[in-house]
């Protein structure tokens, strides 16, 4: 009779040959280092050097040659930049720099007008730089318009006065492919600080 066809018996597979096998292959050390091995690795391994990595990918970075102030010394900072903890909520997102009104403002790096206008009751410029970064300064009269190059240092305004309630300054602002960062970190001065979340996500 044929086995294959007998009621009640199926075939099994048998892993201990196999195991065998391998033991004879690699010897008690090797296969008790490689279970090791795998038991410190885990399903996540990777994982921080890849959000490392990704995370020093997007951070932003200082230019490889500082701007600019963009006014005369002593250019004091009279208040610092404050990240949002949302895009939304408020926060400082530039730096102000003590000036008298009237005085030259210039160009902190050599670009292209991106705006120049008033925006709801003051007048702004702003100018576009390679590398996706963006400066803005306000106050700021200009008779430059949209489109006009400038290089750094050229004088592109005057500072006009009400910005700042106790001392009189200029506001400079700075974005990088769209995201608000510290002037200072392009000046060459401090560390990036940008926008991060406040929680991990789960």
């Amino acid at each position: 009779m044929d086995t294959a066809c007998r009621p009640g018996r199926t075939r099994q597979r048998r892993p201990l040959p196999r195991l065998l096998g391998l033991f004879g292959l690699v010897g008690l050390g090797g296969l008790i280092g490689l279970v090791g091995l795998l038991a410190a690795v885990g399903p996540d391994a990777g994982t921080p050097a890849r959000a490392a990595a990704a995370s020093s990918m997007s951070a932003p970075s200082a230019p490889v040659v500082p701007w600019s102030w963009p006014v005369s010394v002593p250019h004091p900072v009279v208040q610092a930049f404050t990240a949002p903890e949302h895009p939304w909520s408020p926060g400082h997102r530039g730096i102000d720099v003590g000036t008298p009104a009237g005085s030259d403002v210039t160009a902190p790096d050599d670009g292209v007008v991106h705006f120049s206008g008033v925006v709801v009751d003051r007048p702004v410029l702003s100018m576009r730089h390679p590398d996706g970064v963006l400066s803005s300064l306000e106050p700021v009269v200009s008779d430059l318009v949209a489109g006009d190059p400038v290089v750094r240092g050229q004088v592109v305004g005057t500072v006009q006065a009400g910005h700042c309630p106790d001392v009189e300054c200029v506001h400079l602002g700075a974005r990088i492919d769209g995201e608000y960062v510290s002037p200072l970190l392009m000046l060459g001065l401090g560390r990036p600080s940008v926008l991060l979340p406040t929680r991990h996500r789960r």
